[in-house]
């Protein structure tokens, strides 16, 4: 609308709440509603109305309707207040007779017939009228949807004024318009916003506005009313751009959303206020579901300020917190540059339902009949387009994560969509949500290049500068891998399935692998003699039945050779693949790793290198002690850290954290004789959090010669360094039983 309208209808609203500023802010009921006419081309003035809003009479006391009923009529008899005074029971009829009044009086004018409200500020149409009716779910009159804001009119001719601190009672002195301070509100002169504003306020600042609008239509001003505030009647989902740029004051973070939300519910919760095209995002957690957030980009930052102002507004039951946001966080959900997805979303007036859960071999042709029309008309559901609506999510390789999303041509189709919620294709039940454009980006941002799991932090092994944990590489595939063992098998019924191999294991080289509860995974590590045996005990064992003397059933078990390198890796967290266990001309830069079950990101860690450390003893001290301080006196110069993983491979952290057990040998069969060391590391896990430190774990480990200085708390248990030939390692089974504080202590010989 760009030519000057032939009526304005201003208009002032109050509620039982907060005033002023803060007008709409704290959720109240609108409970007064006042306006008059303003003819533009004749410059005259039309009555002033009144409408009030108050509860349904039949709830209230005889006595109660007869006093209302007696001051209504004092009020119009005596010409005080409006010139006309209404009533309404409810907002849907308060809105009702507002158009009704409106229509009839422009009409029995007959000197035009476009006409627009105008308003002092953007409160009363955005923030009181639009949210109230939305949140009733009420339909607003047209008129409502375009108004003119009196204060950015008047700014037109004095540019030096503040939007903020603009009123009626500062325009009215700036135009030169008497006031009258006893029966005029002032805003500015309001010390408790809060305090609903009295009946008779609302008349005159109606009255005041009105003749700050006559001025500006008349000389010297000679003001054209053009180009009125839209108010956007409905969201359009759209796509956006990774490299289109958002400003940062036009975002917000919405928090506490229902699962269940949609755009669109976002877009009622903040109706009134105009949302960018596609601005409304919602967030998908580390498992891509919903987390109730959602990020709201408006399409200007006067907007974006009036929606901070609803902040734990409510949504249903639930309130809903409002915070500031960037354009940068917008982008990260909602950007995408994904072609086949703009292609899929360049549809409009589609309506997009997510599909989870769909079997990996799913087809499009499956998808359409699953959505096929039922033996009744209320159960057709067709897909909008055919296979050219249906758009599976895929990972960068191609394989299916069993999420797709479906569009629908209209409403009715969705919601009979949705009620197939959880019915079965294949073998499976799906799970249906209604989805947004947004959401549709950010999945496939996600399973296409981001990580569905943080980056996990560098192995600790690699990071110990003085010796490496795992065994050093080499091929010799002198390991057994048993996998698919009963969870209750011992490494008694271990050693009684290897039968006559049992001979050929060495000394406590049974490790039996544990997941992140402690509990046995299946898997077991067997270390033998030589590679000739392992190799004929995995030709001779795979799939052999193996029974648990604790339980009933019996489970094939699968035997592979394995070197101590891949046994190593595995009992610090890695995986190995399935083909390559059965191969046995797997290299050192071969990937030998298997993905987890769901997409993690792919970690290529550095290697560490660490400089040469300062004397730790002076000379004459070192003069002492020749072996040790020697070694203190000039460190020897520290190499790169053991290369946890292999620096070419491809690698996938897990979810589950595996741990070894302790090594275990039979009971029946004794100790095997003990092989001198220079020294060795024990790990300590399940530690008691409430122990004093270092001092009780040297007391634990009395008569084994574990110096202070070798002795290290880390965050994952503790490892202690046994120094000196005396103390043989092989005795450490005696200390899995002495405890360290008030628990027993774990050992496991690394």
């Amino acid at each position: 609308m760009t030519a000057q309208v032939d009526y304005l209808v201003v208009v002032f609203t109050t509620t039982s709440g907060a005033s002023g500023e803060l007008l709409g802010s704290d959720e109240k009921e609108l409970v007064q509603l006042v306006w008059q006419l303003v003819d533009v081309k004749n410059k005259t003035l039309g009555k002033v109305n009144e409408l009030l809003i108050k509860p349904d009479l039949s709830d209230l006391s005889e006595e109660k309707v007869e006093e209302d009923v007696v001051e209504e009529s004092k009020e119009e008899q005596n010409g005080e207040g409006a010139d006309c005074v209404y009533t309404a029971t409810s907002l849907d009829g308060a809105l009702n007779t507002f158009n009704l009044q409106l229509t009839n009086e422009v009409n029995s004018v007959g000197a035009g017939t476009s006409l627009c409200l105008c308003t002092d500020g953007q409160l009363h149409i955005r923030q009181v009228i639009h949210p109230e009716a939305a949140s009733k779910s009420l339909l607003v009159p047209d008129c409502f949807y375009s108004f003119f804001d009196l204060r950015k009119e008047f700014r037109h001719h004095f540019l030096s004024s503040d939007l903020k601190t603009l009123n009626s009672h500062v325009m009215a002195e700036s135009l030169g318009i008497p006031v009258e301070a006893s029966a005029t509100w002032d805003p500015s002169a309001t010390q408790e916003p809060l305090v609903a504003l009295p009946a008779e306020v609302a008349v005159e600042q109606v009255r005041l506005m009105a003749s700050i609008v006559l001025t500006l239509l008349s000389e010297p001003f000679s003001h054209v009313f053009s180009n009125p505030e839209r108010v956007s009647e409905r969201f359009e989902s759209g796509t956006c751009s990774k490299m289109e740029k958002v400003c940062d004051g036009t975002v917000i973070r919405a928090r506490g959303l229902p699962w269940q939300s949609s755009d669109q519910d976002i877009a009622r919760f903040f109706r009134g206020l105009n949302i960018a095209k596609g601005g409304a995002a919602l967030c998908l957690n580390a498992q891509g579901r919903r987390n109730g957030e959602a990020l709201v980009r408006f399409v200007s930052e006067e907007h974006r300020d009036l929606a901070l102002q609803r902040h734990k507004h409510h949504m249903g039951n639930r309130y809903i917190e409002v915070y500031k946001a960037t354009g940068e966080d917008f982008l990260k959900i909602a950007g995408g540059t994904s072609n086949e997805a703009a292609m899929f979303l360049s549809r409009e007036d589609q309506i997009i339902v997510r599909m989870r859960g769909l079997p990996f071999n799913a087809t499009h042709d499956q998808v359409l009949a699953f959505f096929s029309p039922g033996d009744g008309p209320q159960e057709a559901c067709p897909i909008s387009g055919g296979k050219d609506g249906i758009l599976f999510v895929r990972y960068p390789d191609g394989r299916p994560t069993g999420d797709a999303f479906v569009l629908f041509a209209c409403e009715e189709h969705a919601q009979c969509a949705l009620r197939k919620h959880k019915e079965i294709l294949g073998k499976r039940y799906i799970e249906l949500f209604k989805s947004t454009a947004a959401e549709v980006q950010q999945v496939l941002n996600r399973y296409s290049s981001a990580p569905l799991i943080p980056v996990a932090p560098a192995p600790l092994v690699s990071m110990l500068p003085t010796v490496s944990l795992l065994p050093p590489p080499g091929g010799v595939r002198d390991c057994l891998r048993l996998r698919g063992l009963p969870y209750t098998a011992s490494i008694e019924d271990i050693l009684t399935f290897l039968g006559e191999f049992t001979q050929d294991v060495r000394p406590h080289g049974v490790h039996m692998v544990l997941n992140q509860q402690g509990r046995p995974s299946g898997d077991c590590f067997i270390q033998m003699v030589s590679a000739e045996r392992a190799l004929q005990a995995s030709q001779r064992l795979h799939k052999h039945m193996m029974s648990s003397q604790r339980g009933a059933n019996s489970r094939y078990v699968e035997v592979f050779p394995c070197s101590q390198e891949e046994m190593g890796l595995v009992l610090m967290g890695g995986s190995l693949s399935h083909t390559h266990a059965h191969t046995h001309t797997r290299s050192r830069s071969g990937t030998g790793l298997s993905p987890p079950p769901c997409k993690s990101r792919r970690l290529s860690p550095p290697s560490y290198s660490f400089t040469p450390l300062p004397p730790v003893l002076s000379t004459e001290a070192a003069a002492l002690y020749p072996p040790i301080g020697q070694m203190l006196l000039t460190p020897r110069p520290l190499p790169p850290g053991h290369a946890f993983y292999p620096a070419s491979a491809q690698l996938y952290m897990n979810y589950t954290t595996y741990y070894p057990s302790p090594p275990g040998s039979p009971t029946t069969l004794g100790y095997y004789p003990a092989h001198s060391s220079s020294g060795g590391l024990v790990r300590m896990p399940a530690l008691s959090y409430g122990s004093s430190g270092v001092k009780d774990l040297i007391s634990a480990m009395q008569g084994y010669q574990s110096p202070m200085e070798t002795v290290s708390l880390l965050s994952s248990g503790l490892i202690g360094q046994s120094s000196g030939g005396d103390a043989p390692l092989m005795s450490l089974p005696a200390l899995m039983t002495k405890p360290a504080g008030q628990e027993y202590l774990d050992l496991t010989l690394l």
